[in-house]
């Protein structure tokens, strides 16, 4: 039987609830887990308080979305209906503006990623050598190891 994680299990969940509310079927195929067993998880997960569920970063963008354009009441009441508190809605709305004001030189140009991988194709080059190089000591040693021990023994006789 297999054991997923309390992570997994949260993402898989927050997939079939609303606002993303996607088809158990679809989920089960992309995630590799039975209908049954998420069906049993979203019943677990809807018989806990709203509070308690987890939203994916999709969703949560998409609730920003929405509620950006409503007025102070329409928000307060669309954040009791899905069980968010208007400060998260806030601070949801700040991470994405923060996220999509970032300036492009943090970004890696062409260039840099060029020189990159060639960087890590030189390293694992390196590194494969040194596993060979490593591997042969380590026989040569085994090896030594038994000669002495086939000598040895003919010394003691």
């Amino acid at each position: 039987m297999a054991r997923y994680g309390e992570a997994f299990r949260n993402r898989a969940v927050a997939r079939l609830l609303p606002p993303e509310s996607a088809q158990v079927g679809v989920v089960s195929q992309e995630i590799g887990v039975s209908v049954q067993t998420l069906e049993r998880w979203r019943e677990d997960a809807q018989s806990r308080p709203a509070r308690g569920r987890a939203w994916t970063a999709r969703a949560r963008l998409e609730a920003v979305i929405t509620a950006a354009a409503m007025d102070e009441a329409g928000k307060s009441a669309w954040c009791r209906e899905h069980g968010v508190y208007p400060a998260e809605l806030d601070q949801w709305c700040a991470s994405a503006t923060a996220a999509l004001a970032e300036p492009e030189e943090a970004r890696a140009s062409p260039q840099t990623t060029r020189q990159d991988k060639k960087r890590i194709k030189e390293l694992e080059r390196e590194l494969l050598r040194k596993d060979r190089a490593l591997a042969e000591t380590a026989a040569l040693l085994v090896l030594s190891k038994k000669v002495a021990a086939i000598f040895n023994k003919g010394e003691g006789e």
